[in-house]
């Protein structure tokens, strides 16, 4: 938790200093430029180039916010045993080295591959893919954890679990239909298409579980959820909603493989960030180029199913120069930072937790229990309770 709140903190310096310039300032095609730097000539005034009806100031505020989740994704693949600090050195770099780049490829003025016409409404390629594959560089380059494949692990707290999803799918309103940048048809229909998407995706992830197992699970019916939010966020802006229906359903079973997949690897990406993030991304980033309607978004283009084969193509550019530059530019740093510091905590601290080893604090103070002769346990210890005690009178 800790990982995504910090992340979160020094993004949003990053961002205020350089960051919001280097994505979004006049520079190259490649690139911005430090002109707005301390967000310099960025105050109430409207920008043009990106939201005519909105103080700049408020634009850039808003895109500040999906580069902190960002780098809060990708927590989730190295939880448990990365240090602290290099998470957030690590976190910083890559913002300032990938992200930056990759926010002014697909939305900065000039960018190569917004020029080129690729679609990414709210962060499919940008948010989700990029932090899916450097998702799976951390997990590779740092290595599983030393109980990974011996111990099986579960949810820690399933109805937790599921109201966080419930906020997810919530805030996911203002993080999809935001990205319309005025309360307009458009951003009505890239809210429909939202929840109809993450809908489907639900469904479809239970109706899988249940064919596989026998059983619908909770937290299956939440990563469907996810999925597809995360499935409709390059193209909630430009499609349907029957056809968010169809990119709901399709991308379901897509991560739930890769899921599988991935359970059968030594690659511990511990949340399965690519799996959920990564996959579902770059499902909706290529569904995009077969859904996309100038009828639903003039700004848009029309995809496959309306006769343009060449919208599927430039998606796929988009999305392999995404995958290939985050996952480069994330090993270089890694192997930069181990240079001059350790990525990982010793094996000692990551048995004890490293709550504690890191930051000195446990989640739960005071959670000790006490068995019924009052001797102290711990919560990992296993207790035997004779059916017969449990009705007597305890003080």
């Amino acid at each position: 938790m800790l990982m995504s709140l910090g992340a979160l903190a020094l993004v949003t310096v990053q961002w205020v200093l350089f960051g919001y310039s280097l994505a979004f300032g006049p520079g190259s095609s490649w690139i911005g430029s430090f002109d707005w730097a301390g967000m310099s000539g960025v105050g109430a005034a409207a920008n043009s180039t990106y939201a005519a009806a909105l103080p700049h100031l408020l634009f850039a505020a808003f895109q500040g916010m999906f580069a902190g989740i960002t780098v809060a994704l990708f927590s989730g693949a190295v939880i448990d045993r990365m240090r602290f600090v290099a998470y957030l050195l690590f976190g910083l770099l890559w913002t300032t080295l990938v992200y930056d780049p990759l926010a002014h490829w697909v939305w900065g003025s000039g960018g190569w591959l917004r020029t080129l016409g690729a679609l990414d409404f709210a962060g499919g390629t940008v948010v989700h893919i990029s932090a899916g594959t450097t998702a799976v560089v951390l997990a590779l380059v740092l290595g599983p954890r030393r109980e990974f494949g011996r111990t099986p692990t579960v949810p820690h707290n399933v109805p937790f679990a599921l109201l966080g999803v419930g906020l997810l799918w919530f805030g996911w309103f203002g993080f999809n239909a935001g990205s319309a940048l005025a309360a307009d048809g458009i951003a009505a229909n890239a809210l429909v298409t939202t929840h109809s998407a993450a809908s489907a995706s639900l469904i479809s992830w239970m109706a899988l579980e249940f064919f596989k197992t026998g059983r619908a699970t909770a937290v299956g019916a939440a990563t469907g959820a996810v999925v597809g939010l995360v499935a409709m966020t390059p193209a909630a802006g430009f499609v349907t909603p029957l056809s968010a229906l169809v990119i709901g359903l399709l991308a379901a079973p897509c991560s739930y493989f890769a899921l599988q997949f991935r359970s059968k690897t030594r690659v511990d990406d511990t949340l399965d960030v690519f799996a959920c993030h990564g996959v579902a991304g770059i499902v909706g980033a290529l569904l995009t180029g077969v859904f996309s309607s100038k009828a639903v978004n003039p700004a848009g283009a029309d995809g496959l199913i309306y006769g343009n084969v060449s919208r599927l193509g430039v998606q796929c550019v988009a999305v392999a120069a995404t995958i290939a530059f985050a996952a480069s530019a994330s090993f270089v740093i890694l192997r930069a930072m181990r240079l001059v510091m350790d990525l990982r905590v010793p094996i000692d601290a990551e048995m004890t937790g490293i709550d504690l080893t890191e930051h000195g604090e446990e989640a739960y103070h005071g959670s000790d229990l006490s068995d019924l002769t009052g001797r102290r346990l711990s919560l990992g210890d296993a207790v035997l309770i004779p059916a017969s005690d449990l009705a007597k009178p305890r003080r």
